[in-house]
């Protein structure tokens, strides 16, 4: 029987579950900031930027410079120096001497940051403001081995981490409204806003007039109680540790690059019946030389012989009754034989068909 499960998981996703506010919302103002910046990387054992990078030797003869020692930029040939790109999440509330991690990719044509060392280097953010700095050495993924002709590559050894290597100097830009809340649901849902109002008004409202409502899908205003006005941090904790009956899509996500799909398990299925077969056509060329008769003034060439074949599997059935979930529908297409592109392309045509009883997302 052929593998179906390889590059085929199964996320469980009920609808109406439990959860807390803090897993389904977020508060306005509250929220990470992506840093950026550019720098150098150096202890490579020669597999760092070529001469053709110009800015990696004009970068390290002004880092040189502001050294005290002055150099041409055109007489440099560092191979063991890599122009990146650093970036970094700066996380909310981010004090000064809080340490995140940083990311590190070659921006030349730098084949290998293994063993590197990211020299320092500052981090912006959108406004252009300096808010960490980073230094350290840079761990990668993958690696390079052997040397000319023989080598072999693991995945991607031009990218690494720094891990702990950014150093916050100035706090994030993290700001609570005080008097009135702002929580914006991770996943807008009129029907998750309703009850994450309702909730709210019941924990902190009973009976009387309503501090929450939901503005639209997205957004629910909550008005602070006069008596956790001087508690505004306790008043916001204890908001996220309310739960409620969050209402969520079922989703099936499908990556078609790799053959990947993730789905719910409880997806139900309409009655349907689903006849699979296969057609496969096979174009074959073979080049064969076309030899002169001895003597004569004809030219060797060469002739191309062309010949296509096809072969089509007889069709497979399988029969799904009603209310039939994904899980029976992945046993029935294993036993068939069916691939994960396969399995792909049968779960669109059941879409398209009104069969199948979730939203199909490609990514």
């Amino acid at each position: 029987m052929r593998k179906l499960l390889l590059g085929l998981m199964t996320a469980l996703t009920l609808p109406g579950a439990i959860s807390r506010v803090k897993d389904l919302a977020s508060l306005e103002g509250v929220r990470d900031n992506q840093l950026v910046g550019y720098g150098l990387v150096v202890g490579l054992n020669g597999t760092g930027d070529k001469r053709q990078t110009v800015f990696a030797a004009q970068s390290l003869a002004n880092m040189l410079n502001r050294m005290g020692v002055s150099v041409n930029p055109t007489a440099l040939q560092a191979k063991n120096v890599a122009a990146v790109m650093v970036t970094a999440t700066l996380p909310p509330f981010a004090q000064p001497g809080t340490r995140i991690d940083v990311t590190v990719g070659t921006v030349g044509d730098a084949s290998n940051l293994q063993g590197g060392q990211l020299l320092l280097t500052s981090l912006r953010g959108a406004d252009g403001q300096v808010y960490a700095v980073a230094q350290g050495g840079v761990l990668t993924a993958g690696f390079v081995g052997g040397r000319a002709g023989n080598s072999q590559t693991v995945n991607h050894p031009t990218a690494g981490r720094v891990p702990s290597g950014a150093i916050v100097e100035q706090p994030a830009p993290s700001v609570i409204t005080e008097g009135r809340l702002r929580w914006q649901l991770l996943r807008a849902d009129f029907t998750t806003a309703t009850r994450l109002a309702a909730a709210i008004n019941t924990r902190f409202a009973p009976g009387k007039l309503a501090v929450a409502r939901a503005s639209n899908a997205g957004i629910v205003e909550v008005e602070t109680p006069p008596e956790w006005k001087a508690k505004p941090v306790e008043f916001i904790a204890a908001i996220e540790g309310l739960t409620l009956d969050s209402d969520r899509k079922q989703r099936l996500l499908i990556n078609e690059r790799t053959g990947t799909i993730v789905m719910g398990k409880e997806v139900r299925i309409a009655p349907v019946s689903i006849l699979h077969g296969s057609l496969s056509i096979e174009v074959q060329t073979q080049f064969e030389i076309s030899q002169p008769a001895p003597l004569s003034e004809g030219k060797t060439t060469v002739v191309p012989s062309v010949s296509v074949g096809s072969k089509e599997d007889p069709a497979k059935l399988v029969q799904l009754k009603d209310g039939a979930t994904v899980d029976e529908l992945v046993r029935g297409l294993q036993k068939i034989g069916a691939t994960p592109r396969e399995v792909i392309a049968i779960l669109q045509s059941l879409q398209s068909a009104g069969a199948l009883d979730a939203e199909i997302q490609v990514i």
